[in-house]
């Protein structure tokens, strides 16, 4: 996320407006295209001047990045960094984590050996002047495909400074995130130097997002570290190590959507896991702390939270901007049914949009699915807007706001750009998008171009 320094469309006449409505302004208003292509075929290439993974996200993904920024107000950024402070604060007490442990699976009560989990995502709702965190997940993916969007995205009109600045960021999120994985390595007191790390996920070429499994690949490579890209089921459990061909893996970079490792093909990573022999992250743990959608109703429950002991300015925090979350039960299910319109439903175990419905889309037959399963609802916090096509076609897009974050601290924030239910990255002028954030206080004197010019 940057600080924006607005030249493309404000109000005019030297007249001071807040953050909030210069950022409603824009992202109504402003037609910039600042996305550089020769630029990202740049960053999206590596140091031999290869070209694979720019041609990969051309064919395979042509709508992964937006050629416009989103803009939202620097008091919406406190507030998103206040909950994130906040909730982190409350997995971090002993009652907690004792309360969320005792009702998970036996694999998620297993010490991860220090390891915290790399790349939790924080997504965000913002709509005029509500901040709503939506969910969390705790293997959060586009974290390099940021790193490089910020060195082909330019600022609004902006100047070399500008330019050369988004470059640096997106080589500062790079630097930060081998940094990251050192420093999982390194609190998992393994006694060497990390040497092998294995970026897995399920069939990892057919993922939508393989292009970025590439860029990591790289990135661990250029800083002197061996990397491989691996299905689960390549594994080996022998010796007292975790094999993936004739390589030793130290670390595992976890993409799996298999979260507690309970398919067959998991099976040595499982044991590997549970071995103590490699260092996983993020790992069962993680999931069951953060990303549980069962957590929301925790999160959101002021009788929960007291009973936990948790602090009233931190309860006021997580209430006013959670949206009111409830577990689907028999007992409540007339009134959600009733409610509906007002609502979100969510799997516990699902992800990425899957089998999440809107309240006003229900039929019957999928609402006695619901009732069935194990399901969320969530009260309803619609997206931020964002202006699509040409100026004449102003066509609506939708957004929602990401917080990547380690350790407790945000390491970038970016936007999904999109059409439909949720996020999809098959939205024409869709696509991640870089964040710049208003001050609240602007005074602005330029010349007023969202409506002329």
């Amino acid at each position: 996320m940057k600080n924006f320094d607005s030249r493309c469309g404000v109000p005019s006449g030297g007249q001071g407006a807040s953050g909030l409505v210069l950022a409603e302004q824009l992202n109504s208003g402003c037609f910039c295209s600042s996305l550089d292509v020769g630029a990202l075929r740049a960053a999206l290439s590596t140091e031999l001047g290869d070209a694979k993974v720019f041609e990969l996200v051309t064919e395979r993904c042509p709508f992964l990045f937006s050629s416009r920024p989103v803009f939202i107000a620097e008091t919406q950024t406190r507030r998103i960094a206040d909950v994130i402070d906040a909730i982190e604060s409350v997995i971090a007490m002993p009652a907690y984590r004792q309360f969320v442990l005792e009702h998970a699976p036996q694999i998620a009560r297993h010490d991860p050996g220090g390891a915290r989990g790399v790349f939790f995502g924080y997504d965000f709702h913002l709509r005029d002047d509500s901040v709503g965190l939506i969910e969390i997940n705790t293997n959060a993916g586009g974290a390099m495909l940021n790193a490089a969007m910020a060195k082909a995205h330019r600022a609004c009109c902006s100047t070399d400074a500008q330019m050369a600045a988004s470059v640096e960021s997106g080589a500062g999120l790079e630097d930060a995130i081998v940094a990251m994985f050192r420093a999982e390595w390194a609190a998992s007191h393994r006694g060497k130097a990390l040497a092998t790390v294995a970026i897995v996920d399920a069939h990892p070429e057919d993922q939508y997002l393989y292009p970025e499994f590439l860029l990591f690949q790289q990135l661990f490579e250029r800083h002197g570290l061996k990397a491989v890209i691996a299905d689960p089921a390549a594994f080996e459990f022998r010796d007292g190590a975790l094999w993936c061909d004739d390589n030793a893996i130290d670390l595992v970079y976890n993409r799996l959507t298999d979260f507690l490792l309970e398919l067959p093909a998991s099976a040595s990573l499982r044991a590997a896991y549970l071995a103590n022999a490699v260092v996983l992250t993020p790992h069962p743990q993680a999931h069951a702390l953060y990303a549980n959608k069962r957590n929301l109703s925790i999160l959101t429950s002021a009788a929960q939270l007291q009973a936990l002991g948790v602090p009233q300015a931190v309860q006021d925090v997580l209430i006013a901007n959670i949206p009111a979350t409830e577990l689907v039960t028999q007992e409540n299910a007339g009134r959600l049914w009733t409610q509906r319109r007002q609502l979100f439903f969510k799997p516990l175990a699902g992800y990425g949009g899957r089998a999440a419905y809107r309240g006003d889309k229900l039929t019957k037959g999928v609402w006695s699915d619901i009732v069935a399963g194990d399901y969320i609802a969530q009260a309803l916090v619609r997206p931020g807007e964002r202006a699509g096509g040409e100026r004449a076609d102003a066509t609506s897009l939708k957004f929602d706001i990401r917080s990547y974050v380690y350790a407790g601290q945000v390491q970038w924030t970016s936007a999904r750009v999109y059409q439909g239910q949720t996020t999809n990255f098959r939205t024409p002028g869709g696509g991640f998008a870089p964040v710049y954030s208003l001050p609240d206080d602007a005074v602005v004197r330029q010349i007023e171009r969202i409506a002329e010019g």
